[in-house]
């Protein structure tokens, strides 16, 4: 990262859909080795804010950076080559494969190799194979999913499968990783677990973390700061003390804000 450049920002963050604003001038910034948590009511625009971010969707106006490059309207495969790498509120493996499988085609999507050497399985190619599975376990491991390798990702218990796929996230060698409802379902105990996990994920990867979630306890324990949604626009951000003694974000949690939007407004 450059001097003098802020890790990651977005700055007057538009997304229109048709007649609906679901993202209105947004401008905010993360520091690299941060815990950034979005919050805001349902339909404040938070997961589109991660679609734009990730290529998903194009914005309307605007820009986003990281590490003081432009990458607003980049494909999603540029972007995770940029270095950003995500998950989802609803769980999206490759159900039919393996857990190592599942690991392992990030992996292969980042080496370089020969196909006809892959399709003849020369020696050479044969080798990569190998280390990229050995890889692939040792990430496995780091969450402590390695005794799960070969079995199908869809027979995993819920909580394991969200592991993997933040696993999965971290295979692509993230500088930012972006969670989106990590804790979706989860019971207290999970989520306090959770917690724990994403901070130790951090420390253990050298990575930036984004996370948007509705449980107030793994965000207060975990993020600082913490940006507030509403009706797609910025309505605070500080840290946890700060927010949650912010008149305008507790107005907006009781409702006692603007009328909602469209319900097709993105969340």
């Amino acid at each position: 990262m450059s001097a003098g450049h802020t890790f990651f920002s977005v700055t007057g963050l538009t997304k229109d859909f048709g007649g609906i604003r679901a993202v209105d001038d947004l401008c905010f910034s993360v520091e690299k080795g941060s815990i950034t948590g979005i919050i805001g009511p349902n339909g404040a625009g938070k997961t589109t804010v991660f679609n734009l971010v990730t290529g998903v969707y194009r914005p309307t106006s605007g820009a986003i950076h990281l590490m003081g490059e432009p990458i607003g309207g980049l494909r999603p495969d540029a972007i995770v080559r940029k270095g950003i790498a995500r998950t989802f509120q609803n769980i999206r493996l490759f159900n039919r494969q393996s857990c190592l499988e599942n690991v392992m085609t990030p992996l292969l999507q980042r080496e370089r190799h020969s196909f006809v050497g892959s399709v003849l399985r020369t020696p050479g190619a044969r080798r990569r194979q190998r280390d990229l599975a050995d890889r692939g376990r040792s990430l496995l491991a780091s969450l402590g999913l390695e005794p799960f390798a070969s079995q199908q990702a869809n027979t995993l218990p819920y909580g394991l499968q969200r592991k993997l796929e933040i696993v999965r996230a971290l295979a692509t060698g993230p500088e930012l990783l972006l969670l989106d409802e990590p804790a979706a379902g989860m019971n207290p105990e999970e989520t306090k677990r959770l917690a724990e996990l994403i901070a130790e994920i951090r420390e253990r990867f050298d990575v930036t973390i984004l996370l948007i979630e509705h449980h107030m306890d793994l965000v207060m324990n975990i993020c600082e700061p913490i940006v507030v949604m509403n009706f797609g626009a910025l309505l605070a951000c500080g840290t946890p003390d700060e927010v949650r003694s912010n008149p305008d974000v507790i107005a907006a949690y009781l409702g006692k804000g603007k009328k909602s939007h469209d319900a097709s407004a993105q969340g």
